[in-house]
């Protein structure tokens, strides 16, 4: 697995520090990463993003998906627009997330309010850190 160049990696922890208010353009520079994010080495987050026609569906005009993974690959988070939700078998993506099965509770999909490239970021890492809390991965 290979982890992003430091430049990449630079502009991610100020991106996590909250010192910085990305929009889309910032998205579409992710695209690709693959990022290490614990100290063992076991989990770690893909970006992948692409620019799209501006459609009712990807108002935004990008098509997303930003990944926590556990140590056999497995998705741990997921925050995305590539399919419909849950029980909406039929229809157009919109944006959604994905979380975790863990004890007590089941794995979910929901729909997410894309308000911005920002949020979005925020939203993810906030939700990473979560499940790396929950599994003991950090403090």
């Amino acid at each position: 697995m290979s982890t992003a160049c430091l430049c990449c990696f630079s502009m991610i922890t100020l991106l996590r520090d909250g010192a910085a208010r990305p929009d889309p353009r910032v998205l579409l520079d992710l695209d690709g990463q693959v990022l290490v994010v614990d100290p063992e080495g076991g989990h770690w987050v893909r970006f992948v993003v692409t620019r799209v026609p501006v459609s009712p569906e990807k108002q935004h005009g990008i098509d997303y998906s930003l990944t926590l993974h556990g140590p056999e690959g497995e998705r741990l988070v997921g925050f995305d627009n590539a399919h419909p939700v849950a029980k909406q078998k039929r229809g157009e993506p919109q944006d959604h997330r994905h979380t975790p099965a863990m004890p007590g509770r089941q794995r979910t999909t929901r729909a997410y309010e894309y308000r911005d490239a920002a949020t979005l970021l925020d939203d993810f890492w906030e939700t990473e850190d979560a499940v790396l809390r929950e599994r003991g991965v950090i403090p």
